[in-house]
């Protein structure tokens, strides 16, 4: 399946384990719902993998292991900057993390032109507003942070894809630090969670939606293509959300937002020589 399509597919379960993430807020934390989504993911990962019938090398593991810190990182700060920001507003500044990466690593003028217009199309599909207050300022840092760690995300996740422990291999085992990490601060915020069977159903299916499923495509596509041209993949997350939106939930696009669709549609053009032509991608690590 074309790199363009499993992304799409990543973004509808995103979005589908995002619904689900929604009724969770008003009983859990923002963080501790973000720490539950990776400990399922960890869970439900190494059941499948097994990780412990590979043959690690100190440098594999090593880079997993950050990987893992990395990935919790990402997702809880991700989670405090949704929890005081509006989503669109986050999710443009977040994006900042992949602009970096394909303007540093990114080979040719397509790669660099691509995020450039990718950026300004997520910044119209998201109708960013950002108010002065504390509590925007709480938001701002957490989502630069996110950027950051987004970032960090996906040159560790290339290195993890291209490595001997097969990719989703890898991420069971990070997903694992990541639990383990951050448990000390945010298990304690799951206690609603373990006394009511609705509440535990929901976090299993925001944990298989919102991170088995797509980071695992995203470790196939990692696999694939360099890491400008997947930083340049990702905006087809949020434009997948304006479409999704559209159809399902009638929320017709506005001017922006389709010259939003517009631009990102043109930048995942302008990349696809980098996606489909083998000769443009590096051999594994």
């Amino acid at each position: 399946m074309p790199a363009p399509l499993l992304f799409v597919l990543s973004g509808l379960t995103q979005y589908a384990g995002a619904a689900l993430a929604v009724g969770l807020f008003a009983t859990v934390a923002a963080p501790t719902v973000a720490w539950l989504r990776i400990l399922v993911a960890a869970v439900v990962l190494v059941a499948w993998r097994r990780p412990w019938r590979t043959r690690w090398t100190r440098r594999d593991l090593g880079t997993v292991l950050l990987f893992g810190v990395v990935l919790a990182a990402m997702n809880v700060t991700f989670y405090v900057a949704i929890d005081h920001l509006p989503l669109g507003t986050a999710v443009a500044i977040e994006f900042a993390g992949p602009v970096a990466v394909a303007a540093l690593t990114g080979r040719g003028w397509r790669e660099r032109v691509a995020i450039g217009v990718a950026a300004l199309g997520v910044v119209l599909l998201a109708g960013v507003s950002l108010d002065a207050g504390p509590d925007a300022r709480t938001g701002l840092v957490a989502a630069l942070l996110a950027a950051a760690f987004w970032a960090a995300y996906i040159l560790l996740g290339r290195r993890v894809a291209t490595g001997a422990s097969g990719g989703v291999t890898g991420l069971a085992v990070a997903m694992t630090v990541g639990a383990l990490v951050f448990a000390p601060f945010l298990a304690a915020g799951a206690a609603p969670v373990l006394d009511d069977p609705a509440l535990a159903a929901a976090v299993v299916g925001v944990g298989v939606l919102s991170s088995v499923i797509p980071y695992a495509i995203e470790q196939v596509v990692l696999r694939r293509v360099r890491a400008a041209t997947f930083a340049v993949l990702l905006a087809l997350l949020p434009a997948t959300a304006a479409v999704v939106g559209a159809v399902a939930l009638h929320q017709v696009p506005h001017g922006l937002e389709v010259m939003g669709l517009l631009l990102v549609s043109g930048a995942i053009a302008l990349t696809a020589r980098a996606v489909d032509d083998p000769d443009e991608a590096p051999p594994p690590a």
